[in-house]
């Protein structure tokens, strides 16, 4: 992929690129991401990846599925970290395409590590971020002047799909005016349990966004107290996304993504 105009750095043989897709709409990935998958001679991609972007990769290049999905049968992340260290190792041009941002909940973080530590050189090319894409295509603007300065990204599930431990819900509910929860849809109900307990208000407006950026997508308008029944009932599926704020209000005048159709203004 040649872009005019612009200057963009190659993948060297024996490199590794860590870069992000985006959340699912293929627009949303960037450019240097998308020149990157042009010229890369190994792929090595994850199960959110929408397919309209791997074949933005070239025709000879090897495409190697590592998508790892929450209650199913997945490569161990030590294999993928593996995996790159080798095919770099063997001179290839390498491309690990994470969903999102590889370092947003993404572990790009570690695989970076692994890299590093085995001496291989490596980029990282960052991707929107569901938290952010999300946001903006059900309608909901991260930060608004009326609403919120500050913004919180927070996991949803641990290691085994539990509610994280190690986080110190009251404080993080004192503290940020939105709560953007990962994750979230299985522990929906404690979460909301523990954010009530902390002090936030039961009836605080909550959104639950389903397939975030695509054709379909799904937003729930909601409250705390009633958020973990009412993505039940409608059938609210993973991936998710669960916002916490005031500034989810904002979706019943910026909803500008026709929902279900994919179709734009």
């Amino acid at each position: 992929m040649e872009i005019a105009g612009l200057n963009l750095p190659e993948i060297q043989p024996g490199s590794v690129w860590l870069v992000g897709a985006g959340p699912g709409d293929p627009g949303l990935i960037t450019l240097l991401g998308a020149h990157g998958l042009a010229h890369a001679e190994a792929v090595v991609y994850d199960a959110l990846v929408d397919k309209a972007i791997l074949e933005l990769a070239g025709k000879d290049a090897r495409m190697i599925f590592a998508g790892k999905r929450g209650g199913r049968p997945s490569p161990d992340q030590e294999d993928i970290s593996n995996r790159l260290v080798s095919l770099a190792r063997a001179g290839r041009r390498v491309l690990r395409l994470k969903g999102g941002d590889p370092c947003i909940f993404g572990r790009g973080g570690e695989e970076a590590q692994a890299l590093a530590r085995a001496g291989i050189p490596f980029r990282l090319v960052p991707g929107i971020t569901a938290g952010i894409g999300g946001l903006a295509y059900a309608g909901i603007p991260a930060t608004h002047r009326e609403t919120n300065p500050a913004i919180t990204f927070i996991t949803g599930a641990a290691a085994g799909g539990k509610v994280p431990t190690d986080l110190d819900w009251a404080a993080l509910a004192r503290g940020s005016p939105t709560l953007v929860i990962y994750m979230a849809l299985r522990n929906l109900a404690p979460i909301a349990s523990l954010l009530i307990e902390a002090g936030r208000d039961a009836a605080e407006p909550v959104a639950v966004i389903s397939d975030a950026t695509l054709p379909g997508q799904r937003t729930l308008v909601t409250t705390l107290e009633t958020a973990a029944a009412d993505a039940e009932s409608r059938g609210m599926t993973p991936p998710a996304l669960v916002v916490v704020g005031r500034n989810v209000a904002f979706h019943a005048e910026l909803a500008w993504f026709r929902e279900l159709s994919g179709t734009r203004p």
